[in-house]
């Protein structure tokens, strides 16, 4: 590692303090092993099952109890044990469905992945489905209709429109809506509009091809710019440090 990395993720570690520590800084992950707290694992000291008020424990686990909580539950439980490292997430999305009694799916695509949308919706109706699909420029509005800055229709003068897809598959009934390739923020919108339960079968990243976790894979050699970040924020930037936050 260079001194410069070194230097980097030194000032990046040292600007998390010890209560602010969180799973995502756990290197144990104790809570997979076994069941409960008393089975002798060791739980790190910020561990946020440890700190844990049982009463909210206790609520959460009541609201499994809920019809349409405890059928997704153990649908996708199941889903993932018959599965496991054999089905591509396409099947288990299949698969998904049929558990939760889903005929008719919806499918909220971007425009610029109409064709492997597309051979989704075959493949769905192939294996008993009803498929209503939307794209993301339906309804034909330019971006500045809605307040969008101009320089934005450098990539495209309509704008996109989770909300209105989130609405017509509303409108059609569907039992589960698929996200294939909207863009961040864009599948926000749609999942907090959509009436029907929503999962992901395509993040979009137009870099990657689709994979964005490979620049998580790579952040140490051909992605470790994410390393140097792209756009610092002002207040991040320490006295001396020769990196703009312009």
């Amino acid at each position: 590692m260079t001194a410069k990395k070194t230097t980097t993720r030194t000032r990046q570690t040292a600007r998390v303090k010890a209560t602010d520590l969180t799973c995502t800084d756990c290197a144990v992950t104790a809570c997979r092993v076994g069941t409960g707290l008393g089975n002798g694992t060791r739980f790190p000291d910020f561990c946020l099952s440890t700190s844990l008020d049982p009463s909210t424990l206790t609520e959460v686990l009541g609201r499994y109890d809920e019809q349409d909580a405890h059928r997704v539950m153990v649908a996708a439980a199941e889903t993932e044990h018959e599965g496991y490292g054999r089905w591509p997430r396409v099947e288990e999305t299949i698969q998904f469905a049929r558990k939760i009694g889903a005929h008719k799916l919806g499918i909220a695509t971007c425009v610029g992945l109409i064709q492997e949308s597309r051979t989704l919706a075959r493949i769905l109706r192939d294996r008993g489905f009803e498929v209503f699909g939307v794209g993301c420029k339906v309804g034909t509005t330019a971006k500045h209709e809605v307040g969008i800055d101009a320089a934005c229709e450098q990539t495209g003068v309509n704008m996109c429109n989770p909300i209105l897809q989130a609405e017509l598959l509303n409108e059609e009934g569907t039992d589960l809506n698929i996200v294939v390739g909207l863009c961040v923020g864009h599948d926000a919108l749609f999942v907090r509009h959509s009436k029907a339960y929503a999962t992901t079968l395509v993040a979009k990243d137009r870099v990657t091809g689709h994979n964005p976790i490979a620049a998580l894979y790579l952040n140490g050699s051909y992605y470790r710019k994410l390393n140097d970040e792209w756009d610092r924020p002002a207040e991040l930037t320490e006295p001396g440090d020769s990196r703009s936050a312009s």
